[in-house]
């Protein structure tokens, strides 16, 4: 029976002023209520046989208790008491209401069954005397608590003896308590996402909510009412069908589930590790695996069965499905696109299209993909490289002068030259094999080839056949023979008559005749 804002006082005075003789008006005036209430707890306590002086050892649980029973309850009345520790783990499953708990306790019940009001007012009671962890009524399979301790364990470089704290990644279902453990080399977003892919594999299944720490890796913003999630782990998120919903700042209740999980972890498990040496990660992992299984599986102190128990009887089926194929870790960073329309990662240049020059996109970075996004649209991936300093390139990426250009391979030259003449393909294929990369020869190779439109094939193949002569190859030698009409002259072995004075031996430090022009 709801009292509102009536004081339990204000109830005894009720009882006290009406045996004394005061009317419903008298009464209201005195203690500032309405006549409606007044006449309420009258009625009440009529029911219940009460007078004034009440038994001197009636408290206000027990006056409350008769108040709110029928007109058979009295103070001898014999109550059937329900389970309340069942009620409590019951209410954790999806659907069942404190109604229909109390429908199926009077059913079965061995005496006076208790009212609903009753019935949720000594379930109220008996839950205040509970930790306040337990006192959180969480459904089965809706939420996730996680965090890190705040204690590390050390790991021993073998080679050289250096201490390496091991971080420790604590997850506990809200329903059952179960708890998950393990150890992580930091906790970066790498090893963050990657301790949730795993808990959710020990669980067997994904809970509707993930309560995390404002922990910088999970969470870019902290903000009380609107917290920005980091881009990568809302995508893990995503792809186990979950969501978060971080712990507000400065508020530890929201994630007491856990703060009481690594408690225990602490004290069950590390606090058993601390004479132990660890040269390995895996190791570790292994000893926290064995004392994980020990700690769940024992008795609660307060309620029935065992964290392991609880979890399987009332959460483990309401948890969401494992996907076919656990995540793949993934990393988003900013990139700005160079003029070239290539973006760095890694010291590998991965290109997008030209039209993106000097904006900034979204790249999504996994072990084997790049994937660049533009307005929210993808558009660029490719294979991701270890290659320093190298590019991947895609031809519908570059502009039309550029793509016209890479359009060139060293058989396609050679075939061109072939047309022109012998020796022309000579000192093409020359020009292709003298470089570190055929690549960089195709610039001398169509400035070469380009010769015979300004000229003719013929003159170009005889120009290329007395530049093999002398035993200078080169695109600025042919060029030179050419512009001085050397090619039309008859080539004497034995004697050049000078005209080497008139061809360009090709060197770096040697400017062409375009340079003076």
């Amino acid at each position: 029976m709801s009292q509102g804002r009536v004081s339990m006082q204000h109830i005894r005075e009720v009882i006290r002023l009406t045996a004394n003789g005061l009317s419903q008006r008298q009464i209201g005036r005195a203690l500032g209520l309405s006549n409606g209430v007044i006449a309420k707890y009258q009625s009440a306590a009529r029911r219940a046989g009460l007078g004034w002086p009440l038994p001197a050892k009636m408290d206000d649980q027990a006056l409350a208790s008769l108040l709110s029973g029928s007109d058979s309850e009295g103070l001898n009345s014999t109550r059937a008491e329900p389970d309340f520790a069942y009620i409590h783990g019951q209410l954790k499953r999806k659907g069942v209401t404190r109604q229909l708990l109390w429908e199926e306790y009077c059913s079965t019940a061995q005496g006076q069954p208790y009212s609903f009001s009753q019935f949720c007012f000594h379930y109220q009671q008996w839950k205040a005397r509970l930790g306040v962890v337990m006192r959180q009524t969480h459904r089965a399979g809706e939420k996730l608590f996680v965090d890190y301790c705040g204690q590390t364990i050390d790991i021993v470089n073998g080679a050289t003896g250096e201490f390496k704290p091991a971080q420790i990644f604590v997850a506990v279902l809200g329903a059952s308590n179960y708890t998950y453990a393990e150890a992580t080399h930091t906790q970066g977003l790498f090893d963050w996402l990657g301790a949730h892919t795993r808990a959710f594999s020990f669980f067997g299944g994904v809970p509707h909510l993930i309560v995390p720490d404002n922990l910088k890796s999970g969470v870019s913003k902290a903000c009380r009412y609107e917290p920005e999630l980091n881009r990568s782990y809302a995508e893990l998120l995503s792809y186990y069908g979950t969501t978060a919903l971080p712990a507000r700042p400065y508020k530890p209740r929201d994630k007491a589930k856990v703060e009481v999980g690594v408690q225990l972890v602490e004290r069950w498990i590390l606090a058993r590790l601390r004479h132990q040496t660890f040269f390995s990660l895996f190791n570790l992992n292994l000893a926290i695996k064995k004392l994980l299984e020990d700690l769940n599986q024992r008795p609660f102190k307060k309620l029935p069965g065992t964290r392991a128990s609880q979890f399987e009887e009332i959460e483990k089926a309401a948890l969401l499905p494992l996907p076919q194929q656990p995540y793949e870790y993934a990393e988003w960073r900013k990139a700005r696109v160079h003029l070239d329309y290539h973006i760095e990662i890694a010291g590998h240049y991965y290109s997008v299209p030209h039209s993106l020059i000097k904006r900034q996109i979204d790249v999504r970075i996994s072990e084997r993909m790049i994937e660049c996004f533009y307005g929210g649209q993808r558009v660029a991936v490719h294979q991701r490289s270890e290659r320093k300093g190298s590019h991947s390139t895609l031809s519908e990426h570059m502009p039309k002068a550029h793509r016209a250009h890479t359009a060139w391979t060293p058989r396609r030259f050679l075939s061109w030259a072939a047309e022109i003449g012998q020796s022309t393909q000579q000192l093409v294929e020359h020009l292709l094999t003298n470089k570190p990369h055929p690549e960089q020869g195709y610039r001398s190779c169509l400035g070469l080839l380009s010769l015979s439109k300004r000229y003719s094939k013929e003159r170009l193949e005889a120009a290329c056949h007395r530049s093999i002569s002398l035993g200078s190859l080169s695109r600025s030698s042919v060029a030179s023979i050419l512009a001085h009409g050397l090619d039309q002259q008859p080539l004497n072995d034995g004697n050049n008559n000078g005209e080497s004075l008139f061809v360009l031996q090709d060197h770096a430090n040697v400017r062409g005749p375009d340079y003076y022009q």
